[in-house]
């Protein structure tokens, strides 16, 4: 056989593999028409029944949503942008299968969802993995985070006539809204990057630095989401409050309260899997929605709240524990997330993101641009330049978390939070599709992949419903 040439067999194995591929992908569109017709033809018959209704697009946007991330897997995307996906088709810009109404009505959902990324995100920081290698993340994460929060909130500031949420602002509430976004376009994605990790093999430097830069950082985002809304609710008093009602005890309960009852709930999350140990599958229901439940009664930060359990919980159990306890989480809290990314989607209005296109590229350019300055500045400062070379690259994704603070700007600020979330959901998008790309193509040319990941065709998932093996789902 000449070099450079392709055996016969290789290449009918690749067309049959192609062909299948093929019949799945139409077999799945079929089904999906046949459920959205049988969802407009049984709709009107319970249209006296708002609870029944929202049920059932409930149900249906579980289907549909986690048939259009498998089709996206198709055309080597990852899940997540499927999810979005189907809220956009579904939702009230396109087919209007899922109403305003009850997008509302769901609104449950969205809260509990928010509660489950905030537990297992904590749950992923293990002190042992930070500690080893806790300079040179540190001093990355700190260089590249403050250099994306300043530039994006700058850019911003810059942009405002040209903003919606924006225009027409004093300054110092041009500058909370600003800061606020900044605060959510510096998250990372722990659930892309682990999965990646999973899909390569990758176990080097750059793998492990990239991991633990993702961890921490989602830590250090809570933080500073919690002090920047807390901030913007003083500068600008949500309606129905005045800024008197916001003073800075409150603020400060709504953070340090949110760590010491995190960290209460985590111990006492710890203590039943040492002694109980028992149901875990509606435990982590009930952890999530009862955690929730008791910062809002306290007025404390939900967010921070959960994630401070779920770090304590994980530090705290013994070796196994909190693992068995994450697995039930994701199994029980599965189609919640595909729900929750898919009512995310249903949210976007597309005629707000086509006149918004030309405010979407500066600020995913803006982004990127920051992260990567940011990363050598910081690997530069920690003595590891070869990690500053490829890191960047991991932490462009975004998802689950970044959404969870968009959901939490839109409660607080209904109307102006809305189009916030429009802008920063497309710019997600963008970020959540470039950034698996991007870190698989880093490990590669670092040499920390292993062979047959090298030589495979790059096929990235970062879905939050997965294996235990794989990434946890939407952590981030």
């Amino acid at each position: 056989m000449r070099k450079g040439t392709i055996p016969r067999a290789s290449r009918a194995g690749g067309r049959a593999a192609y062909v299948v591929q093929y019949l799945v992908a139409m077999r799945r569109i079929i089904i999906l028409m046949l459920l959205l017709g049988g969802m407009q033809l049984i709709v009107p018959l319970g249209a006296g029944g708002q609870g029944s209704q929202a049920l059932l697009t409930f149900g249906f946007l579980i289907l549909a949503a986690y048939t259009i991330g498998e089709l996206a897997t198709v055309i080597k995307l990852p899940k997540i942008v499927g999810y979005l996906a189907a809220g956009v088709v579904f939702g009230p810009s396109v087919l209007n299968t899922v109403t305003a109404v009850t997008r509302q009505q769901l609104e449950p959902v969205s809260s509990l969802a928010i509660a489950l990324i905030a537990f297992l995100a904590g749950a992923e920081l293990r002190w042992g993995e930070v500690k080893s290698r806790g300079t040179i993340i540190g001093k990355i994460l700190l260089s590249e985070f403050t250099l994306s929060f300043v530039a994006v909130g700058l850019l911003l500031v810059l942009l405002r006539d040209w903003i919606p949420f924006l225009r027409g602002l004093p300054t110092s509430q041009v500058v909370a809204f600003s800061m606020l976004f900044a605060a959510m376009a510096v998250v990372h994605s722990p659930a892309v990057t682990m999965a990646l990790l999973t899909e390569t093999g990758a176990r080097g430097p750059v793998a492990r630095t990239t991991l633990g830069v993702v961890l921490v950082s989602d830590v250090v985002v809570v933080l500073l989401f919690s002090g920047v809304l807390a901030l913007a609710r003083y500068l600008v008093p949500p309606t129905g409050t005045d800024a008197a009602a916001v003073s800075l005890a409150s603020v400060a309960w709504e953070i340090g309260g949110a760590v010491l009852i995190g960290s209460l709930l985590g111990g006492a999350v710890a203590l039943y899997l040492r002694f109980v140990d028992r149901e875990l599958f509606l435990f982590a229901i009930i952890v999530a929605f009862f955690g929730a439940e008791i910062a809002h009664l306290a007025h404390v930060e939900t967010l921070l709240t959960l994630l401070t359990a779920g770090f304590v919980m994980e530090n705290v159990s013994r070796h196994g524990e909190g693992e068995v306890l994450r697995q039930a989480m994701e199994r029980s809290a599965a189609p919640v997330f595909v729900v929750f990314f898919a009512l995310a989607g249903a949210e976007m209005a597309l005629g707000d993101v086509g006149a918004l296109w030309f405010l979407i590229i500066p600020i995913v350019l803006v982004r990127t641009a920051a992260m990567w300055v940011g990363t050598l500045l910081g690997a530069r400062w920690a003595g590891a330049s070869e990690e500053g070379r490829y890191v960047w690259m991991g932490l462009i994704s975004q998802a689950g978390v970044a959404i969870g603070l968009a959901t939490v700007v839109v409660q607080v600020y209904p109307n102006r939070g809305a189009q916030m979330q429009t802008l920063f959901l497309a710019v997600l998008a963008i970020n959540q599709t470039i950034g698996p790309i991007l870190f698989r193509h880093a490990l590669v040319r670092s040499g920390e992949a292993s062979d047959a990941a090298r030589s495979a065709s790059p096929a990235p998932e970062a879905a939050p419903v997965t294996t235990p093996t794989s990434a946890r789902p939407g952590v981030g």
